[in-house]
């Protein structure tokens, strides 16, 4: 098994992370520092991480949560303020974001120590959809603008793809983008003149948040994995 992929198998981070970590000079294999993430591994190789030695891939899990407002989408905080992964149970496991949401958003995230879920989940050429609810001042938003947003708008870091777009009453909108650009929500509704107030994701991929209660979390079955890769 490539380097990469057994520290993203063993819950260290995405793959992307993992080549990142590799790269850095942080992993050794029998004591000797390893900068290629190709390097064929395996169980008995002495992989090590900061010095710490990896036995192995541990049990795949994928949780989602209904983030609340003002938790961070990271791992760990050097601030030690609130992030997703203290408000899901690991058992041990390394477990890590898959996305992001800004602090001041809410809703719907995953939280997996599953790195090649992550890394297809996140990578732009997979187009996974992800639709959030935002309340927008000033009301209503006209139907000028929400063709623009539905085409696509110019934004600092190039124009944005077509996304699905409609008004589900005066200043709440639905939007399904497939980009993870930096608070791209945000930068569209301000590019057409409204402020977002509230942010929310109601889903990804093939997943809803439907009735789940802020802060809440629940494990996904096998099925619903299996929906993920294939979203």
């Amino acid at each position: 098994m490539r380097l990469a992929k057994f520290l993203a198998h063993a819950g260290v981070a995405s793959r992307r992370g993992a080549e990142e970590i590799i790269r850095a000079g942080r992993v050794t294999i029998a004591d000797k520092i390893v900068t290629d993430p190709a390097r064929d591994v395996d169980a008995d190789s002495g992989v090590a991480v900061d010095g710490r030695y990896l036995e192995g891939p541990e049990e795949r899990m994928v949780f989602v949560l209904n983030k609340p407002v003002g938790v961070l989408s990271t791992a760990a905080d050097t601030h030690g303020r609130r992030t997703v992964v203290d408000l899901v149970p690991s058992r041990g496991a390394r477990l890590y974001p898959v996305g992001r949401l800004d602090a001041d958003s809410c809703g719907l995230i995953l939280v997996t120590n599953d790195g090649d879920l992550a890394q297809r989940l996140t990578h732009p050429s997979f187009e996974v959809p992800r639709t959030y609810r935002a309340t927008v001042r000033p009301v209503p938003v006209s139907e000028h603008a929400l063709r623009t947003l539905r085409e696509g708008v110019e934004l600092d870091d190039g124009r944005t793809a077509p996304a699905k777009v409609r008004q589900l009453r005066p200043g709440v909108l639905e939007i399904t983008i497939h980009e993870g650009r930096n608070h791209q929500v945000k930068r569209m509704c301000e590019a057409v003149g409204h402020r977002v107030n509230t942010l929310q994701r109601v889903r990804f991929g093939p997943l809803r948040l439907d009735d789940l209660p802020e802060g809440a979390h629940r494990r996904l079955k096998g099925a619903e994995v299996e929906g993920l890769r294939k979203a």
